[in-house]
């Protein structure tokens, strides 16, 4: 077939498909399909740019208590935490697709003297956070590798602007591993 021009809009209700054929078996590839989700077999390049903001949630920010379990769907998100409350904040349950969700936290306001503001893993035992946790003032600001614990916490006194980045990088929908960075003062701690 030869080249198609439309000046209109081109429609489907059943998506789209690139696909190459073997001129010598016939044999068809799809490379790349376009519907609820695309996929792009092979390098994708921008010609223009693409825009889009950090999603920034303040569901934490409010200066009561919150224990909310985040979803894969909040992935790319910043959440900014209030931490003059006791806080918890429970990872997604354990599911294949949770490979890849990342999520970063800021405290607006220092955890209280006798809050803490969680972390929880689901699956007690089962999953493991693998941090590398900082404090960021003093002498010993050195980065402590800690990979024993399905729990993170920011503890009491922690300072205004303190941050946490968590990554999933493997879950079988069994277990899951976080990768996971803290700057904080005083030292965050992984149980």
């Amino acid at each position: 077939m030869g080249t198609t021009t439309y000046t209109g809009a081109v429609r489907s209700e059943n998506g789209f498909s690139d696909i190459s054929k073997d001129s010598d078996t016939g044999a068809v590839t799809t490379n790349s399909t376009y519907s609820n989700n695309a996929s792009v077999g092979g390098t994708l390049a921008v010609t223009q740019s693409i825009t889009g903001k950090k999603s920034i949630n303040t569901d934490f920010n409010a200066a009561g208590a919150l224990t909310q379990t985040l979803t894969a769907a909040q992935s790319g998100t910043l959440f900014l935490i209030n931490g003059t409350a006791n806080n918890v904040v429970n990872m997604p349950a354990l599911s294949t697709e949770n490979v890849g969700v990342h999520y970063e936290f800021q405290l607006t306001v220092a955890v209280g003297g006798s809050t803490t503001t969680t972390f929880v893993l689901p699956g007690s035992g089962v999953s493991a956070f693998q941090g590398m946790v900082s404090l960021v003032a003093g002498t010993a600001a050195n980065a402590v590798s800690d990979v024993a614990g399905d729990t993170l916490t920011l503890v009491n006194s922690t300072v205004l602007n303190a941050r946490v980045s968590m990554t999933c990088v493997s879950d079988d929908g069994t277990n899951s591993k976080w990768m996971t960075t803290v700057l904080s003062t005083p030292i965050a701690t992984i149980a």
